[in-house]
């Protein structure tokens, strides 16, 4: 019976523990998307993490949609996560680059005035994004061309090639949260026809081509998903539906693992998605979204997931696998700290003295 301290392997990685690093947005990168020493400072303290899967990174140039998120696109960014990686190594730890397109959650403001592409022409509503002008509503996007959807994968294949230029052991593509790949997944967005739109097969098209571009660049390939989240007003009709398919298709891929979130931030959507996707995809599963350490200790003990990815657990415990083993309160995470610029409520949660 496997424990969260069970370690296990993960492609050519051995991981000492099942206490994962889920990917959090911090907006600490700095003047063109650069990751510096203290995002490296910060990664670094966490590297007991089991894995850490770094933040949603941009695949490609002109695609931002959190004003400072780090990018993957250039030789500046690649040498920057360098210092990350090498942080991480040094400290013992392991980590994976989730690489990723905003689609329709960007903004022009943040992106030279370039109107933001997505499946079908549908703003995010209900929702605002930061921006140098402060807070603004979400622009109607621009309907992406099927002619210009290799230049998609393309940008994915390079950015899986330039985190490994970086020194990550793999990547994550985030499929997952409203972003592209999963705005052409979930027909509450994708309300296109041809090959890109209508049945499933056709809506994950683009998804399992850049999972195909990626594999041949990397030897470590995760994939995160979320077909119950709402979050960047999304939605499926069959969202149970589309992870049976997705889980049964995966496995015809070098997928290391699959990462699914597991529920909805805003409750719109219920279901169980863990079983079929447990039922039907054969490689390890791990799972995230509100597991506090008890029901995380469950789950991998039942055979529910073979690991858990914990979010703000880790933004505020660098030292989250020692707390617990040890059963020691976890510090509380700071929300005005989140996305703020500087160490404060990033580097500075403090860790437990040495037992």
């Amino acid at each position: 019976m496997s424990s969260l301290f069970s370690p296990m392997a993960l492609g050519s990685l051995e991981l000492p523990n099942r206490i994962w690093m889920a990917p959090l947005t911090r907006c600490r990168a700095e003047e063109g998307h650069v990751p510096g020493a203290l995002m490296a400072e910060y990664y670094a303290q966490r590297a007991s993490a089991g894995l850490i899967i770094a933040e949603a990174t941009m695949a490609m140039e002109g695609h931002s949609a959190f004003w400072h998120e780090p990018g993957i696109h250039s030789q500046a960014q690649v040498d920057g996560w360098r210092l990350t990686t090498d942080a991480v190594h040094r400290a013992g730890g392991r980590i994976v680059l989730q690489i990723w397109h905003g689609g329709r959650a960007c903004h022009p403001l943040l992106n030279g005035g370039r109107v933001p592409v997505a499946p079908s022409p549908i703003a995010i509503s209900g929702d605002t994004v930061r921006t140098p002008e402060g807070k603004q509503p979400y622009v109607v996007p621009r309907e992406l061309g099927d002619d210009e959807i290799p230049a998609i994968v393309k940008g994915f294949r390079l950015a899986a090639r330039n985190a490994m230029a970086a020194g990550f052991d793999g990547v994550e593509v985030h499929g997952a949260n409203g972003y592209l790949l999963d705005a052409f997944l979930r027909d509450g967005n994708n309300h296109r026809s041809g090959p890109y739109g209508g049945p499933i097969a056709h809506r994950a098209r683009l998804l399992l081509e850049v999972l195909e571009a990626v594999a041949g660049e990397t030897p470590l390939m995760g994939l995160r998903l979320s077909p119950l989240n709402s979050f960047n007003d999304m939605a499926d009709s069959d969202p149970i539906g589309l992870i049976t398919w997705l889980a049964r298709r995966l496995n015809d891929l070098p997928l290391a693992y699959l990462h699914l979130m597991r529920g909805d931030f805003l409750g719109r959507q219920q279901g169980d998605v863990l079983s079929p996707a447990r039922e039907h995809y054969r490689g390890v599963l791990v799972s995230n979204m509100g597991y506090d350490a008890s029901e995380a200790e469950a789950a991998i003990a039942a055979g529910t997931v073979d690991a858990v990815a914990f979010g703000t657990a880790f933004l505020a415990n660098p030292d989250l696998p020692e707390r617990i083993r040890r059963g020691a309160p976890l510090n509380e995470p700071d929300p005005a700290t989140f996305y703020s610029p500087g160490p404060a409520g990033y580097t500075d949660y403090p860790t437990l003295a040495p037992a």
